[in-house]
């Protein structure tokens, strides 16, 4: 990742933690930012829902007035149980660890936030398309180490976004300074181009789009 590699290597590291304090007074979660670009790209039916990787169980917990069902899946037993506690009060909701792929579907939608990197991603997006039911939707907020020149502009664009975004959502500072992720973290590998080629190659019309937050966005209906 060069450009975040030269903000560590600049005056030994100054940069990049100077960045980190900046950011960090005005802090805001990059992957729940992008619950509200999934909240408006739902299925017209909606009848099951299900987020792989649920983490504490926020984008559940949106869902859950909007499906007759939702499930929250996680690989992290200490994920499952914060997403049971967030939504004890919400009969529709159910928690299951272990293998997603073999859940009882067909499911309506399928989520997947910062999760698909973490995956062998040939096998989860041909298990995606067949546990969705036909016209149901996979929507992914993912990241992609930067490669082409295109990846390093946008690269360049969150890095002087982050603050401006950090300020409008959280305009009061905070004193805690830089904190750790409160959920398992895993640095990707795989290039957004090649991401795109995979993913068309087994979603044919898949769209996917550069976001700022370091992120890129997958959108797919699956044919009826």
């Amino acid at each position: 990742m060069a450009l975040r590699d030269l903000t560590r290597s600049v005056a030994g590291g100054a940069l990049s933690s100077g960045m980190a304090r900046l950011n960090a007074r005005h802090p805001w979660s990059h992957n729940d930012h992008f619950h509200r670009w999934i909240l408006s790209n739902l299925p017209a039916r909606r009848r099951k829902a299900l987020d792989v990787g649920c983490g504490q169980g926020g984008l559940v917990a949106a869902l859950a007035p909007l499906f007759d069902t939702v499930v929250g899946n996680d690989a992290d037993p200490a994920m499952c149980d914060d997403t049971a506690d967030r939504c004890a009060d919400l009969a529709n909701v159910t928690i299951a660890g272990g293998d997603w792929a073999h859940l009882d579907g067909p499911f309506d939608l399928v989520t997947m936030v910062a999760v698909l990197h973490h995956l062998d991603v040939d096998a989860a997006l041909r298990d995606v398309r067949d546990l969705l039911a036909p016209g149901g939707r996979f929507l992914v907020v993912g990241l992609a180490p930067p490669r082409s020149v295109t990846d390093h502009l946008w690269d360049a664009a969150s890095m002087v976004t982050n603050p401006l975004i950090g300020f409008a959502k959280h305009p009061r500072v905070s004193r805690v300074g830089p904190q750790p992720p409160s959920y398992p973290v895993q640095d990707p590998v795989m290039a957004y181009d090649d991401l795109r080629r995979r993913t068309e190659a087994v979603m044919p019309g898949a769209r996917m789009r550069h976001r700022v937050g370091f992120r890129h966005t997958i959108a797919w209906t699956k044919p009826a």
